[in-house]
């Protein structure tokens, strides 16, 4: 049986910042999450962790490489499989994020703005040397994305339910039915169900495989 660990949020933060603050070069870590986790926040503590400690950090949220309305909507707003497979960029998010700083030392903190739909028309930001991009958002793990390390925000059914706002519990069954179809081995796999009281996974961590 998997042994799971009680940990804080600050906790978690400085492991992670552990993990990374030897590596030379650009950096990029993944925090796969539903909304109902709000990995984005977890993210800007991990970036203020990092920064605390001497490393340029940032924050992407994978809500600003969304794609058009008129693809993610196509078959209706509520439509399990377009959440899946067609509502996040993700293609745009490996060129003009993990490829451009890895390759040009840039990159595109967003794409489009989700709620105007339209493009975001962010300037492209230039990285220092070594730099780290915290990518935060759902569904991130198993898309052939090259992060250089991985959190998984694990919620059960019921959890996700209780935090999810009524209007999108028609988001609940592809996030399921995607950790079922992708039981991706994380750097570090958090019990989420309480925020307030997360648990990381306590074993010897597996290669990543993404």
């Amino acid at each position: 049986m998997p042994n799971f660990v009680a940990i804080t949020q600050d906790r978690l933060a400085e492991s992670v910042t552990a993990a990374v603050i030897d590596r030379t070069g650009h950096t990029v870590i993944a925090v796969d999450g539903a909304d109902a986790a709000d990995p984005v926040a977890l993210a800007r503590r991990f970036a203020d962790s990092l920064r605390d400690a001497g490393r340029g950090a940032d924050v992407v949220a994978l809500h600003d490489f969304v794609r058009p309305a008129s693809l993610r909507l196509e078959f209706g707003r509520d439509d399990e499989m377009s959440y899946r497979t067609a509502w996040f960029d993700y293609a745009a998010l490996r060129r003009e994020v993990l490829d451009a700083l890895r390759d040009d030392d840039r990159w595109l903190p967003a794409l489009w703005n989700e709620r105007d739909d339209r493009s975001a028309r962010t300037p492209i930001r230039h990285a220092r040397p070594g730099t780290v991009l915290v990518v935060a958002g759902p569904m991130l793990l198993g898309r052939d994305l090259d992060f250089d390390l991985t959190v998984r925000l694990d919620m059960s059914e019921a959890a996700l339910r209780r935090r999810t706002p009524d209007s999108e519990h028609w988001t609940i069954e592809p996030l399921l039915r995607y950790r079922r179809e992708n039981p991706v081995t994380a750097d570090f796999s958090v019990r989420w169900d309480h925020p307030d009281r997360p648990a990381l996974l306590d074993s010897p961590r597996g290669e990543n495989r993404r």
